[in-house]
């Protein structure tokens, strides 16, 4: 209770502070959306993203973006168990229809993963329709990832995403908290308050994960992003993923970026089972 308290508290003062400001607090992820989209053929899709500001320029030019195929070609299998260490708690969270994507958001302290000794604090999580990277060169209908930032500024790569699979089946439970706030902003750029939200709600499951070095898949693509991604495939039914999509301006049918160049990069398959 006495971190709920001081949660809210937090969370009264960020919200606050968040209609009365532009900027951004979410990790280095443009939050207007409407200056870009994933329509194929558009002078403002995928293709030309690095061409629409020059911030944006690793879009086009970097060599280490996201997102990427994990084929059993590429990826190295370490027969280690490293478990993912997750110490996340319940706080006030906003839901943010941001165009082409549905975000929420945490405003206050939901709590940190560790990464090689290194935290990385919760921000926001959002989906993509289909997934946005793919194994052995298959889609899966839906992709969650989970936005984290170190506040170290000694840290170099301060942005670290943990991706979930997902595949149409049962309803996931945690969508399904969401679905009566999200369902009624229908083409509306706004923010909405959905109390307090538990990241702990987020089942992953399993201890095999791939992990590599990529970028933000939205422009400013910036790159040095730690991807962590659940090898397990949970559940989504159809019309949740539909609503996600339905409820976005955009038009567009699909909100997942075009898999992109591995490079030399090393992809690593971390699975005790082996």
């Amino acid at each position: 209770m006495k971190n709920q308290s001081k949660c809210f508290f937090i969370f009264l003062f960020m919200f606050i502070f968040l209609h009365g400001s532009t900027t951004p607090i979410v990790a280095q992820e443009v939050e207007d959306e409407r200056s870009f989209d994933y329509i194929e053929g558009s002078k403002k899709g995928p293709e030309h993203w690095g061409e629409l500001n020059e911030e944006w320029t690793a879009c086009k030019k970097g060599e280490m973006q996201s997102p990427i195929d994990m084929s059993n070609q590429r990826v190295e299998i370490i027969p280690l168990s490293r478990d993912l260490k997750r110490d996340y708690q319940p706080c006030n969270a906003t839901v943010r229809n941001r165009g082409h994507d549905i975000s929420l958001q945490w405003v206050g302290d939901a709590g940190s993963i560790r990464i090689n000794g290194i935290h990385y604090f919760l921000q926001q999580a959002h989906w993509h329709s289909p997934s946005e990277h793919s194994v052995n060169g298959r889609r899966y209908d839906m992709e969650l990832h989970m936005v984290h930032q170190s506040r170290d500024p000694r840290v170099k790569n301060k942005i670290a995403v943990i991706g979930l699979f997902y595949k149409i089946g049962r309803p996931d439970k945690f969508l399904s908290k969401l679905m009566s706030n999200i369902s009624t902003m229908i083409d509306a750029l706004e923010v909405r308050n959905v109390g307090v939200i538990d990241p702990r709600d987020i089942k992953m499951g399993g201890k095999s994960y791939y992990r590599y070095m990529g970028s933000l898949t939205v422009p400013p693509c910036t790159e040095g992003v730690i991807w962590t991604i659940n090898k397990k495939v949970r559940t989504v039914s159809n019309y949740q993923v539909k609503l996600l999509r339905e409820v976005v301006h955009d038009y567009a049918e699909e909100n997942a970026r075009p898999l992109q160049p591995l490079n030399a990069r090393e992809v690593h398959l971390y699975d005790p089972k082996t």
